[in-house]
């Protein structure tokens, strides 16, 4: 403890409080270790919808440049809030989200980028309104629905970490050898140095873990530097780069995704301001958290960018040591746009081979599924909660399991694009039902309860009966009555004075 209050005395005491400039020799470390812990959340995502809508290397590295960038504005935004509203104003580092990347790969994989980039631009206005009505809105999600929805997402992204470490799906040596060697290597590192490292290499242990797994992967000729030499120093994203089309079918399905998501940076925000400033965020901080995102999504949809969320394990890092200054943010933001005006960073970042981004993200996604449980269980897991998380759960993952389950005969289109691309709205839609019309749980307590003692009965007559029991008989039916008595508390009766009382009710 002493230790402790020694390390924190030694640092700048505006580091602990939100305004105020820390010296660089403070600011710098912290700034860091935020960017370590979250780089490869912002660049992984970027380069997953690039294999699925069928990128170039060149379209690849304008997506993780614009991903970079747009992590960096959304940051900013929640620290230095626009005209006091688009922004919480609160300790929490934003950036390209794992989140949306089930209904991202689906809405891409089925309609193609220009159609996702407009269902983008849908969700980002729909995120500004539910920003601003959160007030209103707020009873349709309690924690049970929201952590329903969040570990289904955590649980759809499964697969796609899987399809990565064997190499990645389609490529002529999906599920070779050599690469689960790579990834579960990968896997170690990051598993080991985030469990038992300490300091810097425990909070950037994803970083440290890819590049381990790219020197491992080098020697199997999976690292290819060409693309770096050709790269230019500098660059600015290039503005509509694709087509802005719209679906009704994928909007409404982004649309649903927009708002778990949401409500998902609430969590986080609660999870930040609860755990480093010992409040919770009110609900202006909360909408303008909330509008943020939403405007940096439709800035994404014109330069071919994706949207933007909390990271969960920033904010670990920010609960942990309770560092809340918006300068060490903003450092960490000004690192990310400086990647991202880059363009050889970010083809060396794109050298990463696919084995290795799986190895180094599948615990990622045991956490969003991780954080979903927590938050399910916020209110205790009683027989309604099992109920509303297991049909849920039962209807988003089976659905999406099944190809083909919603495209039958007779079935509308929109269905099948809305329920049957992804396992996040079917479970979302039959939680949110779920949850309003089902009653409320019995809170009553058994001493709540009336309590009717039986009505005494004679005792029958026995002729044979002795006048007196025997001293060692009185011992024997001693302990015998001892055994009833625990019997009948194993199976929930008790009896108190002539009174049997079963579940907490008098039975007579």
């Amino acid at each position: 403890m002493a230790e402790s209050d020694a390390t924190e005395q030694s640092l700048d005491e505006a580091l602990f409080h939100r305004k105020g400039v820390p010296p660089l020799g403070s600011l710098v470390p912290m700034s860091l270790q935020h960017v370590l812990a979250s780089f490869a959340g912002v660049i992984t995502p970027a380069m997953m919808i690039a294999t699925t809508c069928g990128f170039s290397q060149e379209q690849e590295t304008a997506i993780i440049q614009v991903a970079l960038i747009l992590s960096a504005i959304d940051t900013l935004l929640q620290q230095f809030p626009l005209f006091g509203r688009f922004g919480a104003g609160l300790p929490i580092l934003t950036g390209v989200s794992f989140a949306f990347l089930p209904a991202f790969q689906a809405v891409g994989g089925e309609f193609g980028f220009s159609v996702l980039l407009g269902a983008e631009l849908v969700g980002g206005l729909i995120a500004i309104l539910f920003g601003t009505f959160y007030s209103k809105v707020k009873p349709l999600f309690p924690p049970l629905v929201t952590g329903t929805v969040i570990f289904t997402i955590g649980v759809s992204l499964y697969p796609t970490a899987i399809k990565y470490m064997a190499g990645g799906a389609g490529t002529a040596n999906f599920g070779g050898l050599t690469n689960w060697i790579v990834g579960l290597i990968t896997f170690a590192v990051v598993f080991a140095l985030a469990n038992f490292g300490k300091g810097v290499l425990k909070l950037g242990s994803i970083f440290f873990g890819i590049i381990i797994g790219c020197l491992i992967a080098i020697p199997f000729g999976m690292v290819d530097g060409s693309e770096v030499l050709s790269a230019g120093w500098f660059s600015l994203p290039q503005f509509m780069p694709y087509p802005i089309e719209f679906n009704p079918a994928a909007c409404i399905t982004l649309g649903v995704v927009y708002v778990m998501v949401n409500v998902q940076l609430i969590g986080d925000l609660s999870a930040a301001s609860a755990g480093s400033m010992d409040r919770m965020p009110n609900e202006r901080e909360i909408g303008g958290a909330i509008k943020a995102q939403g405007l940096v999504s439709i800035i994404s949809s014109f330069f071919g960018g994706l949207p933007t969320s909390a990271f969960g394990q920033n904010v670990g890092i920010i609960v942990s040591t309770r560092v809340i200054n918006r300068w060490v943010f903003g450092g960490a933001a000004f690192v990310f746009l400086a990647a991202g005006l880059c363009p050889k960073l970010s083809a060396l970042l794109l050298m990463i081979p696919q084995p290795v981004i799986g190895g180094a993200t599948i615990s990622v996604f045991g956490t969003i599924t991780l954080n979903g449980i927590r938050i399910l269980v916020k209110d205790g897991l009683t027989p309604r909660a099992c109920t509303v998380f297991g049909i849920s759960v039962a209807f988003g993952i089976g659905i999406a399991q099944v190809s083909g389950s919603l495209a039958g005969p007779g079935m509308p289109d929109w269905i099948s694009t809305i329920f049957g691309t992804s396992a996040i709205t079917p479970c979302a839609v039959m939680a949110i039902i779920l949850n309003s019309v089902l009653p409320p749980e019995n809170k009553d307590l058994p001493d709540q309860k009336e309590l009717r003692p039986l009505e005494e009965e004679p005792e029958p007559e026995d002729d044979n009966r002795g006048p007196l029991l025997a001293e060692g008989q009185q011992g024997d039916a001693s302990q015998a009555n001892g055994a009833v008595a625990s019997a009948a508390v194993a199976s929930g009766v008790v009896m108190t004075g002539g009174a049997v009382v079963t579940g907490g009710a008098a039975s007579r």
